[in-house]
């Protein structure tokens, strides 16, 4: 009873006209962004974090939240009719659906992804709220040594999760950790790593971080590529799939509900996981894994289960323990902090409208994306001829404007260059950026919460490992570490690094 009174508040919060406006704005932007290639969630979400400040904090987020998922249905479409995934999470959904489209079966296709990730987007909101309280009831639980355990479980599940060299995930991590020390001491008030710099002194921007190793190194990467696109859309308007397409997808797409929903609330995990999961177990349990690669539509159905699952499950340890699980959280992590928010269990006692509010949008937020994706597909494989080349110079100059007036400070605008630049590089060099931005935000955090504990157990670092859920993470982080150290797992990441 306690669940539906909490539901109903949600809905009232949800359903209010200014609350509806911002999460359709959300969806169409995350749907738009989706099926443009190039733009995802993490860089739109690092762009839109300054007009944050102007809206209410309930409708910021409705907002932001209907982005993340909203861009798992679009990049969909681009992934399925061009063979050029809009989002990273829609990679695996390309190898089917394009196929089915080449064969004149891209509206089977389509509606297939959409049906798919709508039914996923509903059952893994379920599991968000109910696991809300009793998370939540968990956390009031957690010390500072309970919390600085569960970040380093956290950080090591990021590395990991990240595609490529163990060791250059482990040295963004240290880097991001560093950056996040930049600034003043809060129990000393001495000036850290700010080389007599005065704008240093309280620390490196969030937003001009996340946009600079999001937003404006994905634009420097994209001016190199060529435009070229070879788009099928025969039989786009056929989109209702036979009665053998729903007897062979529903299993797989509730086979990637059920994987997504889980894999989404690990650390380091998400919508690209779940897809990547999905698509490998359906392969293996399907009686027909010679046709996988061709046009298989559980290959297309499984994928975008599992990353809507996945994407929408990713806020629980967001809400609940105040934790983000991947680089989109980390950033509405920022947004949170924007409004003066600490995202944690307190939120749900604090602000039952926010948390409630936010989970009952979703629901709002997966009903409009079924009728924004499938009858405006048409419109959406127009928005393809944009070139992009008009799109880029845009994009550069709303991010300038953006990082400005945060606090009218040009010296924002260098740093925010200065790290486009450093983004840009990371990517050449194989070097992710998403656990530079986890360690950058969780970075000050662990400082926190290891110095809390230190001081309640008088310098006794046995505290660590006397408290049994403290215990547990630390002992969950050590597996995690002897798996990763494998010979078969390290070859396997650099094997799967190499392939994308």
């Amino acid at each position: 009873m306690e669940l539906l009174s909490n539901l109903a508040l949600g809905f009232e919060t949800a359903l209010s006209l200014q609350n509806v406006i911002y999460a359709l704005v959300g969806c169409l932007l995350g749907t738009l962004i989706g099926v443009l290639p190039g733009l995802g969630p993490s860089t739109t979400i690092a762009m839109l974090l300054p007009i944050t400040y102007s809206l209410e904090p309930v409708s910021a987020l409705i907002m932001l939240a209907g982005i993340y998922y909203g861009a798992q249905y679009g990049g969909s479409t681009t992934a399925i009719l061009v063979n050029l995934p809009g989002e990273s999470s829609s990679v695996v959904t390309a190898i089917d659906g394009y196929q089915m489209a080449r064969k004149g079966r891209a509206g089977a296709a389509l509606a297939t992804a959409g049906i798919s990730s709508f039914l996923a987007g509903c059952f893994a909101t379920l599991v968000l709220a109910a696991f809300a309280v009793p998370m939540a009831e968990l956390a009031f639980k957690f010390g500072p040594a309970e919390y600085f355990s569960l970040m380093v479980l956290g950080l090591v599940g990021a590395v990991v999760l990240a595609s490529g060299s163990l060791l250059k995930a482990v040295g963004m991590i240290l880097l991001g950790l560093v950056l996040g020390l930049v600034g003043t001491d809060v129990n000393s008030g001495t000036a850290r790593y700010s080389f007599g710099v005065p704008e240093l002194t309280d620390g490196i921007n969030f937003v001009a971080l996340a946009m600079g190793i999001f937003g404006f190194a994905e634009i420097i990467a994209n001016v190199e590529q060529r435009e070229h696109r070879e788009t099928f859309t025969s039989g786009v308007m056929k989109l209702f799939p036979t009665k053998d397409d729903f007897r062979r997808f529903i299993p797989a797409a509730a086979r990637g509900t059920a994987l997504g929903t889980v894999l989404g609330m690990l650390p380091g995990g998400g919508a690209t996981l779940s897809s990547f999961a999905s698509y490998t177990l359906e392969k293996k349990l399907s009686s027909r894994s010679h046709e996988f690669g061709h046009g298989a539509i559980e290959g297309v159905a499984g994928p975008e289960a599992a990353n809507n699952a996945g994407a929408q499950t990713s806020f629980v340890p967001l809400l609940t323990l105040g934790i983000p699980s991947n680089v989109v959280m980390a950033l509405m992590v920022g947004a949170m902090t924007i409004h003066n928010i600490q995202p944690g269990p307190q939120v749900m006692t604090s602000n039952p409208e926010l948390f409630w509010g936010l989970i009952a949008s979703m629901w709002i937020g997966n009903a409009m994306l079924i009728v924004l994706n499938l009858p405006l597909v048409g419109l959406w494989v127009k928005l393809l001829k944009v070139p992009y080349r008009l799109l880029y110079p845009a994009i550069l100059v709303f991010c300038c404007i953006g990082v400005y007036s945060i606090n009218n400070n040009t010296f924002d605008v260098f740093v925010t260059a200065a790290l486009g630049v450093a983004g840009y590089l990371f990517a050449r060099f194989g070097m992710e950026p998403a656990p530079l931005l986890l360690g950058f935000v969780l970075g000050p955090m662990m400082e926190e919460n290891l110095r809390r504990a230190l001081l309640l157990s008088r310098g006794d670092f046995a505290t660590f490992v006397e408290r049994p859920i403290s215990l547990g993470l630390l002992i969950a982080t050590l597996i995690l570490l002897a798996v990763v150290a494998l010979p078969a797992v390290k070859k396997r990441r650099e094997e799967a690094f190499q392939e994308t």
